[in-house]
């Protein structure tokens, strides 16, 4: 083995090779940064009063102007209204509070309502932060509750359109969100859900759950446990002409759409006919065409 001398300026050849090797580290730590890279430093939930949960990696992500209608222009729905509207603002109080699933037919409001309180607590003066979670992100819950409930707001957590299939696990996390768990839900979190699906998955999976097990009862009772976990359950139904034409004509007193009462029932009822079915979504898509037609911006 040869050694140079230190005194002559000559580095040894150890030092030769690791000071070589420092460019390949460097780039291969960046790389590493890539793949996996830290998170995100806890917002201070002042830039916004909504946010949405991103992973990869995992960060709050403001919503300075979300997307949603007044409490007031939400028609047909009073009594999940009231109650929604009940304990939110008893949780943005401090009080306790349940989790709320929202459940039943398509554009009847469900998300909407969800929104709307948020919004009237804000507007009350109410330090609550509405946070969104993607289905597909329900496996990092986890750690979305540990920033949470280390911050000092309080928060509705908003998973939107849930549902699960037969092979999805996803529901696995949310159980221990909801009820279970050593750590369980942090006291400055509640969590509101929305579904078309009172038990958050087909009822043919049920069923067939039911007939391939060798004890039917215990292999339905893990799978719809997920829903009993929710204090409150607020059914949505299809709404009847008189209440959808009631939305309509909301909407067009909220926007000063001045048209004839009668030309406007024959016109909306066209069109969800043509739609094959009335809602709230569908109410608002005429609107939207009505105002159109109109000169009216939205």
């Amino acid at each position: 083995m040869t050694t140079d001398d230190p005194a002559a300026g000559r580095p040894l050849p150890a030092q030769r090779d690791a000071t070589g090797l420092q460019p390949a580290l460097g780039r291969i730590a960046d790389a590493l940064d890539r793949l996996s890279p830290p998170p995100a430093p806890l917002p201070a939930f002042s830039e916004a009063d909504a946010y949405v949960w991103h992973t990869g990696p995992d960060r709050l992500e403001p919503v300075r102007r979300v997307s949603r209608v007044p409490l007031g222009q939400l028609v047909g729905i009073d009594r999940a209204r009231d109650t929604l509207l009940a304990n939110t603002l008893q949780f943005a109080r401090g009080h306790a509070a349940n989790n709320a699933l929202l459940w039943g037919a398509r554009g009847m409001g469900k998300s909407s309502l969800v929104k709307a309180v948020h919004a009237e607590a804000v507007a009350q003066g109410l330090p609550l932060v509405l946070v969104e979670i993607a289905r597909e992100d329900l496996d990092s819950v986890g750690r979305l509750l540990a920033v949470l409930g280390n911050a000092d707001r309080r928060f509705v957590l908003f998973a939107d359109d849930l549902s699960f299939s037969g092979d999805d696990a996803q529901y696995k996390s949310l159980k221990a969100v909801l009820d279970g768990g050593l750590a369980g839900r942090p006291a400055n979190v509640v969590l509101y859900a929305t579904s078309n699906r009172r038990h958050l998955m087909p009822r043919d999976m049920i069923d067939n759950e039911r007939a391939s097990a060798i004890h039917p009862g215990e292999a339905v009772e893990e799978k719809v446990s997920l829903s009993d976990r929710f204090g409150l359950w607020l059914g949505f139904h299809p709404c009847g002409q008189d209440e959808y034409l009631a939305m309509v004509e909301g909407y067009c007193a909220a926007y000063g759409l001045a048209i004839d009462p009668g030309a406007m029932r024959a016109q909306a009822i066209e069109w969800q006919a043509t739609r094959g079915g009335r809602s709230g979504r569908v109410a608002w898509q005429f609107f939207t065409d009505l105002a159109g037609r109109n000169g009216l911006t939205l």
